[in-house]
């Protein structure tokens, strides 16, 4: 060992003699800051005297894997769309109910999850203890919806998970919440219903964004490349077959293929490959295919709650287990034979939370976008009698799909406030409910609040003049 005369950082020089390859390491060490003396040797690691373990691999498939890096940042490096403090409660685990406790939180929100910390996101990672990490929920799969009747509080939604948790946000500000609500419900809307289509896309994208072919030859490289550090795979690529790298050529090249001449979505609808979907169809469209003015799948789930579900206390407002929803999304989406008296429907609440699922898919809601200015501006009539006179008259403008089915559901759900007393769903707790699911504007904006209230109102006159709105 040597010290420098002229500094007091004293240098280390290895003997490279028994290595037998002159390489020689030298290591900073600067007694007055560790984190300095981590940064400074990061090149070899002595594990004993005279012995040195190779530095990282210069491999190409380690080469090739940091420029994927570099071209498709993984998920957890999203860029962040929004943070802030919110209040917080977590009602759900799973689809396990839990007491609900409000918390502060700082809420951090990227284009695919929300992350909740204690304090400001700077602040909790630099206090966080190893291994900990914060409370974080996809948004891949999920819903979010205004929830009046969850608590006392004012400006409360939830936002329930495809895995059944359920959080409650609430800000007393009013453009704060309503920020909040718009931001999140953007990137719900971004992602795609099912998570497993979010992999795959991701995986076609990331094709796609290495030009496919500078990907492929990165992977042609790997199995070129030869390790003489490992004798088990320099063994394996010497029996190497010819035949076993025609048969990856010739993958390579059927992938290539199918990249550049992949069908169409409507090319895959004509040859069968996709189905019609009941789930996000146009009503209009839906109705045409079943040759009907109401969808069969709303029909259906009206006669199961009308059969075992009037007297349920909270029908429509509980929420059912949301994976079992998913589920029978997934088999109506397939046009399998549906059976809603199965067993594995008996929870009333999954049938109703999939009927709330079918109306909030819809492309355009029941009470269409061109009609919607005109029923807020009919609500906002001072006189009761003008207000159902205007609301009827609108009523009998609509396509008949959606006044059929209005008038088919609305029925319906005079029949839940008739059980008041039992399943204590009066009018305007049905109106909350129904409210925003049935109708929104084409495009929010600052004053989504105030419509809120006219999105109500307009459900709770829909319920109670019932008869005189849609008599002939």
């Amino acid at each position: 060992m040597q010290k420098s005369t002229n500094s007091d950082i004293p240098v280390e020089t290895l003997n490279p003699t028994r290595q037998g390859t002159g390489a020689v390491q030298m290591r900073i060490k600067n007694a007055n800051s560790h984190h300095d003396r981590l940064s400074q040797s990061k090149s070899m690691i002595l594990t004993e005297v005279g012995k040195v373990t190779e530095p990282i691999s210069r491999h190409r498939r380690n080469h090739s894997q940091h420029i994927l890096k570099d071209v498709i940042p993984p998920l957890e490096q999203l860029m962040v769309e929004k943070e802030g403090y919110l209040q917080k409660a977590k009602i759900a685990d799973g689809g396990k109910k839990l007491r609900k406790n409000w918390t502060t939180s700082w809420i951090v929100l990227s284009s695919r999850k929300i992350e909740f910390y204690k304090e400001s996101k700077q602040q909790a990672l630099s206090n966080m203890k190893t291994g900990n990490k914060p409370e974080s929920v996809d948004l891949c799969g999920a819903h979010i919806e205004w929830a009046k009747e969850k608590s006392s509080r004012k400006n409360v939604f939830q936002i329930t998970t495809l895995s059944g948790n359920e959080f409650l946000l609430q800000s007393d500000i009013d453009f704060i919440i309503l920020d909040w609500f718009h931001a999140i419900k953007n990137a719900i809307d971004r992602l795609p219903k099912d998570p497993s289509s979010h992999s795959r896309s991701l995986e076609l994208f990331k094709i796609q964004r290495s030009s496919s072919t500078e990907l492929l030859s990165h992977y042609d490289s790997d199995t070129k490349e030869q390790k003489p550090e490992h004798r088990k795979s320099l063994m394996f690529r010497l029996h190497h077959s010819a035949s076993d790298t025609s048969d990856k050529n010739r993958v390579k090249s059927r992938l290539k293929k199918f990249i550049t001449r992949r069908p169409s979505l409507k090319t895959l609808q004509e040859k069968g490959l996709i189905k019609d979907q009941i789930f996000g169809s146009h009503l209009h469209t839906l109705c045409e295919r079943e040759n009907s003015t109401v969808p069969r799948f709303v029909k259906q789930c009206i006669e199961a709650v009308e059969k075992r579900g009037l007297d349920v206390d909270g029908i429509y407002r509980v929420s059912g287990n949301l994976a079992t929803i998913q589920k029978l999304r997934f088999i109506v989406n397939q046009e399998e034979k549906l059976n809603l008296d199965d067993s594995q429907w008996e929870d009333i609440h999954v049938v109703t939370g999939a009927l709330k699922m079918f109306f909030r898919d819809l492309p355009e809601p029941l009470f269409p976008y061109s009609f919607f200015e005109q029923f807020v501006e009919a609500i906002k009539k001072q006189d009761n009698n003008t207000r159902i006179e205007a609301i009827k008259s609108l009523v009998q403008k609509l396509p008949p799909p959606n006044r059929d089915t209005m008038k088919v559901l609305f029925g319906h759900l005079t029949k839940i406030v008739a059980r008041a007393s039992k399943n204590l769903m009066s009018t305007h707790s049905l109106g909350i409910v129904f409210g925003p699911t049935l109708l929104r504007a084409e495009n929010e904006t600052g004053n989504m609040a105030v419509h809120m209230v006219y999105q109500n109102q307009i459900a709770e006159l829909m319920l109670s003049a019932y008869d005189q709105i849609f008599s002939d």
